[in-house]
């Protein structure tokens, strides 16, 4: 029982994280508040480290559903 909380918590934290890289990425291509602080170096780490945690996120929630069987979805 316990493992299943324990995965089913770091599925949650993977999707939270997936959902925070989007929305990042969304505020950034297509909000013009999230650009005007922003020079185009800071603006390009931004969304680097934006794409970087979506990669991260998809690679946990693959490995969660591969090595469970597909026993949690999102």
């Amino acid at each position: 029982m316990k493992k299943t909380k324990v995965m089913s918590a770091l599925l949650a934290q993977a999707v939270a994280d997936k959902e925070k890289a989007l929305m990042s990425l969304d505020l950034l291509e297509n909000q013009a508040v999230g650009i005007g602080d922003h020079t185009a170096n800071d603006f390009l780490n931004d969304a680097t480290e934006s794409l970087k945690l979506l990669c991260e996120a998809n690679d946990r929630i693959s490995t969660i559903k591969q090595y469970l069987d597909g026993k949690y979805s999102e």
